[in-house]
């Protein structure tokens, strides 16, 4: 049972991250371009790059997302295959 809970208890904190509206914006709008980097997300959302880049950490610390660096520009990319699976039973795909 405990094995268990502690499942249920990491996927209520990968919902907790993906419950913002703005965490779910970025992680859909990944998908969709298969990567970006935080100048498209944040024309993109219209918000300041410090908001976006704060979303991103919360995002990076549960392993949703992954980075790669590409010169100077960190590209975002979905790491989690549930979290697309989950993007596409709600209907974001």
């Amino acid at each position: 049972m405990e094995k268990q809970f502690e499942a249920y208890a990491q996927a209520a904190e990968l919902l907790k991250a993906l419950a913002h509206p703005v965490r779910l914006c970025i992680v859909k709008g990944i998908i969709d371009n298969g990567s970006c980097n935080v100048t498209y997300m944040q024309e993109c959302l219209e918000l300041p790059q410090s908001t976006v880049s704060q979303h991103l950490q919360k995002l990076r610390s549960l392993g949703i997302v992954e980075t790669e660096k590409n010169g100077l520009k960190i590209i975002y990319s979905v790491k989690d295959e549930r979290i697309k699976h989950l993007i596409q039973i709600l209907g974001g795909e």
